[in-house]
């Protein structure tokens, strides 16, 4: 087979694809644009703000992955129910992310109580710049208080958005998504500037766009019971079948583990980086920024992937998976490739919209040119890990994901950090060359063919409503 005929595909290949990717790069895009503005707002505060709040962000983004990952776990079973007209079935998933994500929220409010000041100075060192340590302290603690009562609304709304895109219903989740993130924009610029709230005002608005999105989420669902028919008599019991909850822990749990563990490793990596002084974390704040704003094309891929390569695996089309798979990661590298000249053409001039020091917009710079230059590694491990997934190895997945990162990644990262005076340049450069590890590593994995499973037929479909 040429080179062309196995990694380039049709127009009718790029329509089914682009179809597929783009509403989801829409939706995600709106929201990380809003955030962008978000940050921008924030950042005109100067740098201890920026940096602040820009701390308390690495450790809901642990939450926040927590989140997704139980929520997940449950949906595999949602969806395979609400496939099969099983309601009741589709009843007890949904009491189970109830519980699971209550329990989440206990432990997260209760951990970062507890703890929230001690994670806060772990990310404060002066380095070579002039910000202020504690007034930075101050913004985050300011901040994280505020932000503790968002994690209700967040783990609701997660519940009803994944269990009424698992059943069909997935219009209402994205306009309560952007209703949110427009909520959250606009109250922002009243909170921050016109009550002159600053750090609070940007978390006051952040939360107060979750309970809307939350109550958007159940007044619409509540009020369509016969569309979503498993809200009856939801919360008249809190039964979950045991045989259930088992097949949920044992096939979800290593999902959730590798979201967690995952997430943990890359904010130990911003910690590792934090280390060279506040205005490396100041500068880490606006070089991700952007990169969130852009990535939303390659991660977009990996949904793709995942659906298109899922469907093929569950139709029993196992050949014609793979072929397809090798047009899809190549298109999805291509992808990384033009997002990472993007980043380049704007890394210059965007750090200049930032209240802050000439330092920390240099070094923002230098950031982005070398996120730039790797995301293409990021868009191949992306699409591999989505490959990977789809034919049910979450093990295999973990191995090349979470687990990568702690056996690799963060030992290379903490090693430089605390035993050697490279610089932040050197630091971050070395690090983030890991990912191309990572890559080869995905490659590996790709070519055994193993990957490539058919995960039910028609028999175990029928049997798991049983």
């Amino acid at each position: 087979m040429s080179f062309f005929r196995k990694y380039i595909g049709d127009k009718a290949f790029y329509r089914m694809v682009l179809g597929i990717a783009v509403p989801i790069m829409l939706q995600n895009g709106v929201t990380s644009f809003v955030n962008m503005l978000d940050n921008l707002m924030v950042g005109s505060l100067g740098t201890e703000a920026m940096s602040g709040v820009s701390i308390v962000n690495q450790f809901i983004f642990v939450f926040n992955l927590l989140i997704f990952g139980a929520v997940s776990a449950a949906g595999i079973f949602t969806a395979q129910y609400y496939g099969s007209k099983n309601t009741e079935g589709v009843r007890h998933t949904f009491r189970f992310k109830l519980l699971v994500n209550a329990l989440a929220v206990l432990l997260g409010v209760g951990a970062f109580l507890l703890f929230g000041d001690d994670l806060i100075r772990l990310f404060l060192h002066q380095g070579d710049g002039e910000g202020d340590l504690a007034l930075t302290f101050s913004y985050a603690k300011d901040y994280l208080v505020i932000m503790l009562i968002g994690f209700v609304p967040y783990a609701l709304s997660q519940v009803y958005a994944s269990t009424m895109r698992e059943t069909g219903e997935p219009v209402w989740p994205l306009i309560a998504g952007v209703v949110a993130v427009a909520t959250n924009g606009a109250l922002n610029a009243v909170f921050i500037f016109a009550l002159g709230l600053g750090v609070k005002g940007a978390a006051i608005a952040t939360v107060v766009s979750r309970f809307a999105e939350a109550l958007l989420l159940m007044a619409w669902s509540h009020r369509h019971v016969d569309r979503c028919s498993y809200l009856k008599g939801a919360y008249t019991s809190l039964y979950i079948p045991r045989t259930l909850v088992k097949r949920i822990v044992l096939g979800g749990l290593p999902l959730m583990a590798n979201e967690l563990l995952w997430s943990l490793a890359i904010t130990v990596r911003s910690q590792c980086y934090s280390t060279r002084g506040l205005d490396v974390v100041a500068a880490m704040n606006i070089s991700n920024t952007v990169y969130n704003v852009f990535s939303v094309i390659y991660l977009a891929m990996g949904s793709a992937i995942a659906i298109i390569i899922g469907n093929l695996l569950g139709a029993g089309k196992t050949e014609l998976a793979k072929e397809t798979d090798c047009k899809l990661i190549a298109f999805s590298v291509f992808c990384g490739a033009c997002t990472g000249v993007l980043i380049l053409l704007v890394a210059p001039a965007f750090p200049l919209l930032y209240e802050t020091s000439a330092t920390v917009q240099s070094l923002a710079t230098y950031l982005m040119v070398i996120q730039a230059l790797v995301i293409p590694f990021d868009a191949f491990t992306n699409a591999a890990y989505f490959t990977i997934r789809s034919g049910g190895q979450i093990l295999v997945t973990m191995l090349s994901d979470s687990v990568f990162m702690w056996v690799v990644v963060v030992p290379v990262c903490c090693l430089l950090a605390y035993l050697t005076p490279l610089s932040i340049f050197a630091l971050f450069a070395i690090c983030h060359g890991c990912d191309c590890l990572k890559a080869l590593f995905g490659c590996v994995l790709l070519r055994r063919d193993t990957w490539a499973r058919r995960l039910v037929s028609e028999d175990e479909n029928a049997q798991i409503c049983q």
